[in-house]
């Protein structure tokens, strides 16, 4: 048998012919490309698996990616729950409620909550309060003027214009001018590194945030017992204690962000999640809600 005949055995044989060190390399680093979002994310999510990336890595960089999906609406704290500053009160009136919520920016309001007239610095009121209030304290002169933006802004390009104008507060405004409430920089920057316990941060007892009459937050540590009598729904807590425990049973395995499901006449989608648990969900009711946001989406999506 000649040398070239004893070369092609082992091809013919079905065997693996032998592959030099380049060429193993080059197979190593060599991936389809992406066609869409959902490859690209799975690829990412490969190469965790492989010990390429670390958990908090890819939980980031999905972030990043869902960051340029999501709107303000999904994230903004409702007007029900803004901590406002009256533009005529008497600053001691109001100074309790500022020590108390800790935060450090306070819509101004005038004759209502439609009517922002500025954006309330706490230590604007340091000088103030250092003279003794001797001194008659106008907060006309120390207001700074607030940004209002729409509802469905995209959060990566809102997050681009705080850096930009280093605001780190803007009133958010429903389709007929309305507040609708507001959003801080720290909440975008929450959906990319996760949970932030900052100045913004509602209580600890607050499971449930109402943003319209279809349209709901829920923490998924929310106990099903309060869930219940806040909806008026009946799901069993004889297996599962939180929410997002019935949640994520719900779906079979450990959702990522942007996943949903639905349970009787709630939608809920996964807003904020790490490898471990559920942390945010987002609820819409089904009595055609769901369908809207579904056809805006599409819409996002196509243009």
């Amino acid at each position: 048998m000649n040398q070239e005949s004893q070369s092609d055995g082992p091809a013919a044989n079905g065997e693996r012919p032998h592959l030099s060190w380049l060429e193993r390399i080059g197979q190593a680093l060599y991936q389809p490309e992406p066609q869409n979002r959902e490859e690209l994310v799975q690829i990412l999510r490969d190469a965790s698996k492989r010990g390429l990336l670390d958990s908090d890595a890819l939980a980031m960089i999905e972030g990043v990616l869902q960051v340029a999906e999501m709107q303000v609406r999904d994230i903004m704290i409702p007007r029900s729950q803004m901590v406002v500053v009256e533009r005529d009160a008497d600053p001691r009136s109001y100074l309790p409620v500022i020590i108390e919520s800790a935060h450090s920016r306070f819509p101004v309001i005038g004759e209502s909550r439609d009517e922002i007239v500025g954006i309330l610095l706490a230590k604007d009121l340091l000088a103030w309060l250092a003279q003794g209030e001797e001194k008659r304290f106008d907060i006309r002169e120390v207001l700074r003027p607030a940004v209002f933006i729409p509802e469905s802004k995209r959060l990566n390009v809102l997050l681009k214009e705080f850096r930009a104008s280093r605001n780190h507060m803007a009133i958010v405004v429903d389709e007929y001018g309305g507040v609708a409430g507001l959003v801080t920089i720290e909440d975008v920057l929450e959906q990319i590194v996760g949970e932030i316990e900052d100045e913004h941060d509602v209580d600890g007892d607050t499971y449930i945030m109402r943003y319209g009459p279809n349209r709901h937050t829920v923490k998924a540590l929310t106990p099903i017992e309060e869930f219940n009598d806040y909806f008026g729904t009946d799901f069993s807590d004889e297996e599962f204690d939180t929410i997002g425990g019935l949640v994520m049973h719900a779906f079979g395995h450990m959702p990522k962000r942007g996943e949903k499901v639905t349970l009787g006449q709630f939608q809920f989608k996964v807003l904020r999640a790490d490898n471990r648990r559920i942390h945010l969900l987002q609820l819409l009711k089904a009595d055609g809600a769901v369908k809207r946001q579904e056809q805006e989406e599409t819409a996002q999506g196509e243009s």
